[in-house]
């Protein structure tokens, strides 16, 4: 879209956008041709504005009014035609400040913390999202109890004990249960359950195994008795209210409580932090233009966090009306998910 733009239209545009941010009302060609640095008449900046509504960025609220940008017009903006600046020295200290405030506090506290803070500094709700964090498994063992079943011990890497029944084929032996417990201890070794599901399955799956045909159906048996079975996590949202202050219409509220029971789904927080790992660095969600915010008539700027391995392990960010100021949020979701990676990596 942005190609089929000329730099006259790609000029107004952001001018329209950016007086629309300031102000949250329908913008006309006279107050464009006010702008600094414009020397369009306002008769030819209304034929662009016309032009630009014909591709669908911009509409008309009512026929006299001014004009809008539509949920396109402003992704176009957004991905193609908006200037980010460096973070705020002001918002670059409140966020060091909060992050050394909440150091040394425990993983909840820190993100519960962080999404409030989030909130209060954007004017917006704030989010903040980490997958549920296991443990090293240190040890595994199989004990057979009848014919077809058994029973898993694991021993996680702070020493809790964990009993799982499992069932396993009638003619398994205690032997084949031991060779299965040394194998799976070998992989196991410093590795969350995840890990090493991930592993142990792509071995069997390929065929890279040495293990008999018997041993290796307890290794299946057993994988699938310690699976992780909960996603699980920490999820914190912020800062509701503040979405409500723009809210005219009985639509619009029911638009964002529709997006807030979506958020609470584990299956969309799961989306939403799979969207975070395919690039770098922030991304952004307007409305109908990500199915995820479909009709929700809201935006999400969120960027992930990491651990000291680099690995994503969750994600932060601020939800607000697509009249966002997104030269400011963009920066300071940005440096809080790079200060977060630090005090918890």
């Amino acid at each position: 879209m942005i190609n089929e733009l000329n730099e006259r239209t790609r000029q107004i545009l952001r001018m329209v956008i950016d007086a629309y941010v300031e102000t949250g009302a329908p913008v006309g060609s006279k107050l464009i041709s006010q702008r600094p640095g414009m020397k369009l008449s306002p008769a030819t900046i209304r034929a662009v504005m016309v032009e630009l509504e014909e591709l669908g960025l911009l509409y008309s609220p009512h026929t006299s009014a001014g004009r809008l940008p539509t949920e396109t017009g402003m992704t176009v903006f957004v991905e193609g035609l908006m200037e980010v600046n460096d973070i705020a020295a002001a918002d670059r200290r409140k966020i060091e400040q909060e992050m050394s405030d909440v150091r040394g506090q425990s993983l909840p506290e820190i993100l519960e913390q962080t999404s409030t803070f989030l909130s209060g500094l954007s004017s917006c709700a704030g989010l903040v999202f980490a997958p549920k964090i296991e443990n090293p498994i240190r040890q595994i063992e199989f004990v057979l109890l009848a014919p077809g079943r058994a029973l898993a011990i694991l021993v996680s890497g702070s020493g809790t004990v964990e009993n799982r029944m499992m069932e396993v084929p009638p003619e398994v032996t205690a032997s084949s249960l031991q060779r299965a417990s040394n194998y799976l201890n070998s992989h196991l070794a410093e590795k969350t359950l995840q890990e090493a599901t991930e592993r142990i399955m792509a071995e069997l799956q390929h065929y890279r195994t040495q293990l008999d045909v018997l041993t290796a159906k307890v290794v299946a048996a057993g994988i699938a008795s310690i699976a992780p079975q909960e996603r699980g996590g920490h999820f914190f949202i912020k800062g509701q209210a503040n979405l409500l202050e723009d809210v005219t219409a009985l639509e619009d509220l029911n638009r964002i409580r529709t997006l807030f029971d979506a958020l609470e789904a584990k299956e969309t927080m799961l989306k939403l932090l799979q969207a975070t790992t395919q690039a770098d660095g922030v991304k952004i969600f307007i409305g109908a233009e990500n199915k995820l915010f479909n009709h929700s008539g809201c935006t999400l700027v969120i960027s992930p966090y990491k651990d000291q391995n680099s690995r994503v392990i969750g994600a932060i960010g601020v939800i607000g009306p697509t009249r966002l100021n997104y030269g400011r949020i963009i920066p300071v979701v940005n440096y809080t998910s790079l200060m977060i990676s630090k005090i918890i990596g």
